[in-house]
């Protein structure tokens, strides 16, 4: 196929757009400057410009392009930059889309399990509401502006993703220095669950959706086992071969962190069951395993 892709540089976009291309697929990166190559189509998400011609003939579009939500600190202008990446950038590619005699037949919209806001010990699933408070609204209105391409008939999913394992960036990749130097512990009291899944197991996933026509609107992509910030520590720990005894009070996050705080100290018990239901495997469901294959 022919696949366009936006966040192509990013954690899950490399990973993705490597394995789309060494199985014969044809990958179009959306890129924020003239294109350069026949692979590349200009776009501006802040001014919600996307040169469509470069989309003709695309059987599908995988958008995960957006600010780091844990890059920087929470400033008013951060979350600005946060929203507009997403919001807008959605939007344009949605219109983009249904503007095309002949749409892709299929649009995978990133978004995340920030959608559900603090779950405590409840496990939710696709069917449950949003939460409260800035992730949560800042996901509705995200997978909202995708709406003009699912009206021009593109079978639209919104892939929520928890938080990736992986060394190579993302939250995890900056806990893995840590805890490789001793100095990882849990945060808060550690009894926070942590939704998580394998950089392996979130391309796996992303392909899945692409290729099963039965899949339209929220995806869980999380592993079936969520776990404790707790028992994230302690898999840390053994696979790391190091003490895990340090710990970060609750306290002394919020002044590090601010607002965004609130969220590494948040509990999302999330379970992937639409993923589950229509057949998708996960590689390694298991903290213990998805720590493992981000270190090999």
């Amino acid at each position: 196929m022919r696949i366009a892709v936006t966040g192509s540089t990013g954690l899950i976009g490399t990973a993705l757009v490597r394995s789309l291309r060494s199985d014969g697929h044809e990958v179009v990166r959306l890129v924020r400057r003239p294109a350069r190559s026949g692979d590349e189509v200009e776009w501006d998400p802040h001014r919600q410009y996307v040169d469509a011609a470069g989309l003709v003939g695309c059987e599908a579009v995988v958008h995960l392009a957006g600010a780091g939500v844990g890059a920087r600190r929470w400033t008013d202008a951060y979350r600005k930059e946060i929203h507009d990446s997403r919001v807008l950038g959605t939007a344009a590619v949605a219109e983009a889309l249904a503007s095309l005699d002949t749409p892709p037949r299929v649009l995978v919209c990133g978004s995340a399990v920030g959608f559900y806001g603090d779950t405590g010990d409840r496990a939710v699933d696709e069917e449950a509401p949003p939460g409260d408070g800035f992730l949560p609204n800042l996901c509705v209105e995200w997978e909202e502006a995708a709406a003009p391409a699912a009206e021009a008939g593109v079978r639209t999913a919104f892939a929520r993703t928890g938080l990736v394992v992986s060394r190579k960036g993302g939250a995890w990749g900056r806990m893995f220095p840590l805890f490789k130097a001793g100095l990882g512990g849990r945060l808060g009291d550690g009894r926070q669950y942590w939704s998580f899944i394998a950089l392996h197991d979130e391309v796996a996933a992303l392909r899945h959706i692409l290729d099963t026509e039965s899949l339209s609107g929220p995806v869980n992509l999380t592993s079936p086992q969520p776990v404790t910030n707790r028992e994230v520590t302690a898999a840390m720990g053994r696979a790391l071969h190091r003490p895990t005894v340090f710990a970060v009070p609750s306290a002394a996050l919020k002044i590090a962190l601010g607002d965004m705080a609130g969220d590494v100290l948040g509990s999302q018990r999330v379970l992937p069951r639409r993923l589950l239901d229509s057949g998708f495997t996960f590689a390694f469901p298991g903290i213990d395993e998805a720590v493992g294959a981000a270190l090999r």
